[in-house]
């Protein structure tokens, strides 16, 4: 099995709709919009599968999964 590192964010409209981005990092072009995080996750699950198809029929290599992520701990001012 193979984990990629997924970024989930939240996005505001101008209008003040909030929606909620997802992509992979190491898989350039490979990212989805939904209403919740769920949602993008689900989504993204999707879509992941659908480019590593693509790449595949297409001959191209799968990039590896290389971005590591971690969280800083920073003090309240």
């Amino acid at each position: 099995m193979t984990k990629y590192a997924i970024v989930i964010e939240p996005h505001v409209s101008p209008e003040g709709t909030k929606t909620w981005g997802a992509y992979a990092p190491d898989l350039p072009g490979c990212g989805v919009v939904g209403d919740s995080p769920d949602q993008a996750r689900t989504l993204l699950r999707e879509a992941i599968s659908l480019h590593l198809e693509g790449l595949r029929a297409d001959g191209i290599p799968i990039p590896p999964p290389s971005v590591e992520i971690d969280f800083l701990e920073l003090q309240s001012t």
